[in-house]
């Protein structure tokens, strides 16, 4: 499934809003080269839909996955355990780094299978347990 994604820029190291449109694949191969560099921001949508989009900021095994199903709604992937729930990340959002507990902190593998299955179902539902804030 085509999929639409802007991400980190590698040269730069700040965020790029400038969309690519790939399969899973190119998505992948983006993703993984970022994954090296240790930390990143990464935003996927589908082609013909502003939303759902889904983000992935994470920052050495840690990730932070939020949903956006329209303008006005934001959402966060509970944690999977990774770092108990009194313990704080910081993970980039966009250029930024920003605090979170360990109540929505994921491991970069599990964060980056959720994104995975999103592009493949085309769907949030079945992802995990998400708070909207």
């Amino acid at each position: 499934m085509s999929v639409v994604w802007s991400m980190t820029s590698l040269k730069s190291g700040r965020f790029s809003p400038n969309e690519r449109r790939s399969e899973l694949p190119d998505l992948a191969s983006g993703f993984n080269e970022l994954r090296s560099r240790g930390q990143g921001y990464l935003e996927v949508r589908f082609p013909d839909n502003a939303f759902p989009q889904l983000t992935l900021s994470f920052r050495g095994d840690h990730a932070v996955i939020h949903l956006f199903n329209d303008e006005a709604s934001v959402s966060l992937l509970v944690g999977d355990g990774t770092v108990s729930p009194e313990v704080t990340i910081d993970v980039p959002i966009m250029d930024d780094l920003t605090e979170f507990t360990g109540d929505f902190i994921l491991s970069v593998h599990h964060a980056w299978d959720v994104v995975q299955n999103f592009v493949q179902t085309g769907t949030v539902e079945g992802l995990g347990e998400w708070c909207e804030l």
